[in-house]
């Protein structure tokens, strides 16, 4: 072998490292759900399906990390927690309600994407529908204003209205517009 090909070829295998250190990482987008995997498999697929049709392919174009916290609220922040040290590009939150203070602080760092059945401005989590502020956007469909429609309606079903009850976890925020149904 001649010496220049050999420098070449030495020279070209030390910086074979830098290019691939200057490769873009993949993003990373991360899901938070307080629901479970199996309770929540058909909005995966959509979600999945959703960001598919967009162009990301997971695992290829991108990473989806999941967080469920199976029922167990409480869990949330520490699941977000996760997910920001994951150094996620995004944060796609359900359950916005219950972890509103996580979801609020990840937004310091990371845009968060979130779903609620509540109202996001009653709760703390956006300033305004119109204009959420920060890096917090979402979706909500405000199921609380729906309670003394949902009890009316029963109440017509069911003649004579029997004692009805509700139950309610206690620690989330909107218990108390449900309560005051």
């Amino acid at each position: 072998m001649r010496r220049r090909e050999f420098i070449t070829l030495v020279g070209g295998a030390a910086m074979w490292p830098l290019a691939r250190a200057q490769q873009p990482a993949m993003p990373v987008v991360g899901f938070l759900s307080g629901r479970s995997l199996a309770s929540d498999s058909d909005l995966v697929a959509v979600f999945s399906r959703a960001l598919n049709e967009a162009g990301y392919v997971n695992g290829q174009s991108v990473a989806i990390e999941f967080r469920w916290a199976d029922g167990q609220l409480d869990r949330l922040p520490e699941l977000a927690a996760e997910l920001i040290e994951r150094k996620v590009a995004v944060l796609f939150a359900g359950a916005a309600d219950v972890a509103a203070s996580a979801l609020r602080v990840a937004a310091a760092t990371v845009p968060v994407v979130f779903a609620t059945g509540t109202d996001p401005v009653a709760t703390g989590l956006v300033a305004s529908l119109n204009r959420p502020g920060g890096n917090l956007t979402g979706v909500t469909v405000i199921t609380n204003a729906l309670w003394p429609k949902r009890l009316e309606l029963l109440r017509e079903l069911i003649s004579p209205t029997p004692l009805i009850a509700l139950l309610v976890n206690p620690n989330n925020l909107t218990a108390t517009a449900a309560r005051a149904s």
